[in-house]
């Protein structure tokens, strides 16, 4: 049965669940792979429902259906069971990474305060390792930890929860945002919007009955999540899930994973995509092999590069990719994920405009060979009842073609708001288009309410193209920069450079706002370059392609510059880290000649 078939006896994912765990009970529909290679253990829908269901008796006699908890979870297969027990229990769960530092000790308890709860659920293992390592910290004074792993948990109250079950506009999960030092939010996903996203998801790129799902996102992600959990649960198809550190120390699995097990789908950022471009010019993706079922390559998360996107289809055409598997998109939290993206079975599309005129909110198509020209990669289009709006942020009214402006969505994906926040719920979930002046229509007469995103893009010929992040762009003599664009430049400005290792932001010094470009470099850049010589790339670079002074450019350790669990750069935690003065320069180091050729970091300056 695909996702279509049970659409019309489906209204949570609970259901979906119930009825395949009743009509598909053997069939597999998670495979956890050990250190991202070997099936380590599996669940079928039958397993998987008697598990939630036993969890959620547990939780409701435990007294916490309708409340809220954290779930703590590795990637895994007890991730997975701890979640629907929580769906099926109506438990409003709250997932989180777990810690590895005593810094993100503090931000869980931030979240549970959030929350309101001090119920953590985790495995044994977690738990046991949390009190070793962090169990002197305050944060974690007051939570009570439960590993819902042990083969004591109680059922009472499993006939009741099994029968009833959640309604549509429960909170099915509560997605915190990747927050870098303010406090964090918590999306109120329901089962309505996680049921919307996946059908458009599928109506956008269709699983049918012989999909395979290949996972290394974290699962507490929104787009571990969804590609990784609910889309594969809701379209009856097995899902291979791998820890994000397995692919991490070796890029080459995820793509080893969908040749052996025969993956359909997957979805990643894109510097996912440069890694496994980097090992393969490294000879370090020998072990892929066919790839030819893979036909939808989901990119997101961040700004996509054309670059990476021909490099990609480069490297690994010769095993069978098609190009036309690579699908950018464009999605949020707030959304509940995907908000565009482009459809499989065509080439994805580059746009280039002149990047002088982007800089003032213009949108002005070039030929790719004209000087400042720019290529900016297309997200797609909407699905089903999902709509796009481009809106002057300043004015609330819908910008005219060929104007930059900020994204505003509506639709059934459209999350209900922040958890306990209602005055900026009401600002980022319920704006409204303002009336032009003259027309009839005032704003507060508009039915139709719009999630403002904070992204800067644009409409062109029906695709949705992201400029950026309307906070983050520098505005210097009157021409906007945007920083995703001066971090590729850095990373391209001297060989060795690995994808995503730059974070560019602007600092106030109390007289003028600076731009600050901090640069990771692993010690044999260091050797090849010296502290000293990487910064003077970096500079000269910048001000040749953006006609723009860096005021400071800081060299860090690989590893400094922070980031959210995705990968993407923070820009503004590591602006913090700056303007606290804890970022730690790299002292100079033994230089030796380098030549001028192009590296796998992009091309010589």
């Amino acid at each position: 049965m695909t996702g279509p078939d049970i659409q019309p006896r489906v209204r949570t994912l609970p259901d979906a669940l119930r009825l395949r765990g009743g009509e598909q009970a053997d069939r597999t529909a998670y495979v956890f792979l050990r250190n991202g290679e070997e099936p380590h253990e599996t669940l079928t829908y039958g397993e998987l429902h008697e598990a939630a269901v036993l969890r959620a008796g547990f939780l409701a006699g435990a007294g916490l259906a309708r409340r809220s908890a954290l779930l703590l979870y590795p990637s895994g297969l007890e991730f997975v069971r701890a979640l629907l027990g929580c769906m099926y229990a109506r438990v409003a769960a709250a997932p989180v990474q777990v810690p590895r530092r005593r810094s993100e000790v503090t931000r869980l308890r931030r979240i549970a305060d959030d929350a309101g709860t001090t119920i953590v659920l985790s495995t044994s293992e977690v738990i046991r390792e949390l009190r070793e390592r962090f169990g002197d910290l305050p944060a974690l004074a007051g939570l009570t930890l439960i590993a819902t792993d042990d083969p004591g948990l109680a059922p009472a109250g499993v006939g009741t929860i099994a029968v009833e079950g959640p309604e549509p506009e429960d909170i099915a999960l509560l997605q915190y945002t990747s927050g870098s030092t303010g406090d964090p939010k918590g999306v109120m996903v329901s089962h309505a919007n996680f049921l919307a996203n996946v059908v458009e998801t599928d109506a956008l790129w269709p699983c049918g009955d012989d999909a395979t799902m290949v996972n290394w996102a974290p699962l507490f992600h929104d787009m571990g999540m969804l590609f990784g959990v609910v889309l594969p649960l809701w379209a009856g198809v097995p899902s291979y899930l791998m820890a994000p550190d397995a692919f991490v120390r070796r890029p080459a699995r995820w793509l080893e994973a969908l040749s052996r097990f025969g993956g359909t789908h997957t979805a990643a950022p894109s510097f996912a995509y440069d890694l496994c471009v980097r090992a393969a010019a490294e000879g370090k993706a020998a072990g892929v092999g066919d790839l030819s079922r893979w036909r939808v390559a989901v990119n997101g998360a961040e700004p996509v590069r054309w670059a990476t996107i021909q490099s990609f289809a480069a490297a690994f055409g010769p095993h069978g990719f098609d190009g036309r598997a690579m699908c950018p998109g464009y999605g949020l939290a707030e959304n509940t994920l995907k908000a565009t993206g482009s459809p499989q079975d065509r080439e994805p599309v580059a746009l280039w405009v002149s990047a002088g005129a982007l800089s003032e909110g213009a949108v002005r198509p070039a030929a790719p060979d004209t000087p400042g020209a720019q290529a900016l990669v297309a997200s797609g289009i909407t699905a089903l009842d999902t709509q796009v709006r481009i809106v002057d942020p300043e004015t609330r009214q819908e910008c005219p073609a060929g104007r930059v402006g900020e994204i505003w969505i509506t639709g059934p994906c459209v999350a209900s708001g922040y958890w306990g926040r209602p005055d900026t719920s009401e600002e980022v979930f319920r704006a409204r288009i303002a009336a032009e002046p003259g027309l009839p229509g005032a704003a507060s007469d508009s039915a139709t309410t719009f999630l403002r995103t904070g992204d800067l893009g644009f409409l062109y010929a029906g695709e949705l193209y992201v400029a950026g992040r309307r906070k983050d762009v520098i505005i210097r003599k009157g021409r906007n920069h945007y920083p995703q664009d001066i971090e590729l430049t850095a990373e391209r400005s001297a060989p060795g450079l690995r994808p995503n290792c730059a974070a560019v932001f602007s600092s106030e010094d109390g007289v003028r706002e600076r731009l600050i470009v901090v640069v990771e470099a692993d010690g044999r850049v260091l050797n090849l370059l010296g502290a000293r010589g990487l910064r003077a790339r970096v500079e000269d670079a910048v001000r040749q392609e953006h006609r723009i002074a860096a005021d400071d450019v800081v060299v860090v350790r690989r590893g400094t510059v922070p980031k959210t669990s995705s990968g993407k750069v923070q820009r503004h935690a590591c602006r913090w880290l700056y303007e606290e003065g804890t970022l730690t320069s790299v002292t100079e180091a033994p230089v030796r000649e380098v030549p001028l050729a192009t590296g796998v970091g992009g091309e010589a300056r």
